[in-house]
């Protein structure tokens, strides 16, 4: 049987399998129109690895980015809690509460973010986040029922995976510097199954929710050429009108670039089966992050380029994520400048 199950209880920590890369996340944003800021939150369990991972990424108005990264020790994967950084999930399928209470990392120039080693130099402050999320969505993906079922990102990273997109109510505090939220817009996801960032060949995802009530979630994904494989790439998403999520058919992606390789502007051109639509964005600041992992005697490096983004479409504008994925090979990133 083709097709995903999704249950009220995969809202809650499942029981890990075998892999050594076993990894359980739950992921939210949220970006505020009338304070043109917003962020995202990520707890993922690595129970195998003993570790969990906790990110908090903060894009301030002035441009600052507040952020904070950890491997908190885990053993088992009973809950989503790492360091300050926790999950209530309020009903399930429908509403949770993700809070983020501990230092943050303030940064004047995200350009920092380059080089990890120049973070043990930056300015601490006490910070507080509170996304209280509500779908306003359909609920999109799930665990797949047979093995030849396609996932969104594949059989070999976050296997089971589904996806809504939300309003938000809450705050972000940075210092003595606070912003309040009634109405904000964003997306989450949650997934479960083997999970190494390096999996990804490369990627480009993009995500939006407008105050009108559409939005989009739109992924291009490429698998590195191999014998069997000529490199593949897939476009998965969906566009969400009146309510309903319309399936992708297509898509065209025009990339700007910075001096750095990085995504400076974007046009999408999407089709589904109702409509044509081109959508445009703008990063407006750039997290240029890093993953690196060993295996075996090699070093395995990925960019993860998260952008906080100005989209338009048909003329309403909206804030959300471009998000550019993929491994650096001999100093080169695999997917530039595509």
């Amino acid at each position: 049987m083709h097709g995903f199950r999704l249950e009220a209880k995969d809202e809650y920590p499942h029981q890990p399998d075998d892999s050594i890369n076993f990894n359980e996340s739950v992921y939210t944003n949220a970006f505020d129109a009338t304070s043109k800021m917003g962020g995202w939150m990520r707890v993922g369990n690595r129970v195998n690895e003993g570790y969990a991972e906790l990110s908090v990424v903060l894009y301030l108005p002035d441009g600052r980015i507040a952020c904070q990264f950890g491997r908190p020790a885990i053993s088992a994967n009973d809950k989503f809690v790492a360091d300050g950084l926790s999950v209530e999930i309020v009903e399930p399928l429908k509403r949770l509460t993700m809070r983020y209470d501990g230092d943050l990392m303030l940064l004047d120039d995200p350009e920092v973010l380059r080089n990890p080693k120049l973070l043990g130099h930056a300015p601490r402050v006490p910070g507080k986040v509170v996304f209280e999320t509500t779908g306003i969505s359909p609920l999109h993906g799930g665990e797949p029922l047979c093995e030849t079922q396609e996932t969104m990102y594949g059989r070999d990273f976050s296997l089971a995976h589904f996806n809504q997109h939300t309003k938000v109510a809450g705050l972000i505090r940075v210092g003595d510097e606070q912003w309040d939220f009634a109405d904000a817009r964003g997306w989450r996801d949650h997934s479960w199954g083997p999970r190494y960032w390096q999996s990804i060949y490369w990627y480009r995802l993009f995500l939006c929710s407008f105050e009108s009530g559409r939005a989009f979630m739109l992924l291009k994904i490429t698998d590195k050429a191999a014998p069997n494989n000529g490199g593949r790439s897939r476009r998965v998403g969906v566009l969400l009108v009146d309510g309903v999520y319309e399936d992708i058919l297509d898509m065209d992606i025009a990339t700007e670039w910075s001096d750095k390789q990085d995504p400076v502007k974007v046009k999408l051109g999407v089709r589904t089966a109702n409509r044509r639509e081109v959508i445009e964005g703008e990063v407006l600041t750039m997290a240029p992050l890093r993953n690196r992992r060993q295996a075996g005697e090699e070093i395995l490096v990925s960019r993860i380029a998260e952008g906080f983004t100005r989209f338009t479409w048909n003329g309403e504008v909206g804030y959300g994520m471009t998000e550019y994925i993929e491994r650096i090979e001999n100093g080169q990133l695999v997917g530039f400048p595509l």
